[in-house]
């Protein structure tokens, strides 16, 4: 008789900042947790590890990510595509790896974004682009999975003081307090989402507002105003 695997929460980027508040989080809520935290953890070894275990996922959340500020010509290309594998590939295998255990569980997926998905981004031209590519598809993969049981969310933050401001290169005054949260708010924020089953979240009021305004400036207004704002944060 085979023995009933025992569900888990996978959560990677988990070693720090966003990551860490939200194992601390789902934690808190009961769940077992796997914390993935090193960028070379395969795929296809994870699941092999779980299964070896008797665990298997019924919640997914994508945070290990991370930012490079400068125009992307003068930024190092190979570092610019190991950012597109990280927030853009790895994220979306993950995503898709465990959807059979996710179903079988109603379990749920929360992918974490950024306001940086909601417009254009010269000076990280790459890092918006791929938090871009994070929204689009989460939001999809909502509507194609909730008629089957598993909830996505994505959790678009707006800045929060972790080491992510600085492995991007950005100073540690680059953004008004106003827009700031917490790493213990956004997780808060994001494990309640998605309990709720809701599309995308934007943590805090005010970040909220901007995200709503930006899709009713001109684009090529909104362009500049990034720029400049980008070359200010360095």
């Amino acid at each position: 008789m085979t023995q009933e695997k025992r569900p888990v929460t996978l959560i990677t980027g988990a070693s720090s900042g966003i990551g860490a508040a939200l194992a601390h989080e789902f934690a808190a809520n009961g769940h077992e947790l796997v914390l993935i935290a090193r960028r070379e953890q395969g795929r296809a070894a994870l699941a092999e590890a779980l299964d070896q275990r008797g665990l298997e996922a019924d919640v997914v959340v994508n945070n290990a990510g991370f930012g490079l500020v400068g125009d992307a010509d003068t930024l190092d290309r190979a570092e610019q595509l190991a950012m597109i594998d990280l927030d853009v590939r790895a994220l979306t295998d993950l995503s898709l790896a465990f959807v059979d255990s996710l179903k079988r569980r109603r379990g749920g997926i929360l992918n974490v974004a950024s306001t940086a998905a909601f417009m254009p981004g010269p000076g990280m031209a790459v890092y918006y682009a791929s938090k871009a590519y994070v929204l689009s598809f989460s939001e999809a993969l909502h509507r194609e999975l909730k008629p089957k049981g598993v909830r996505v969310t994505v959790l678009c933050p707006g800045p929060v003081p972790t080491e992510f401001q600085a492995r991007a290169g950005l100073a540690a005054d680059a953004f008004p307090r106003i827009l700031k949260r917490s790493a213990e708010q956004v997780a808060r924020d994001g494990y309640r989402s998605l309990k709720e089953g809701r599309r995308v979240v934007v943590p805090g009021f005010a970040n909220s507002v901007a995200t709503t305004l930006t899709r009713f400036a001109p684009h090529g207004l909104l362009l500049d105003l990034i720029a400049r704002q980008q070359k200010g944060r360095r």
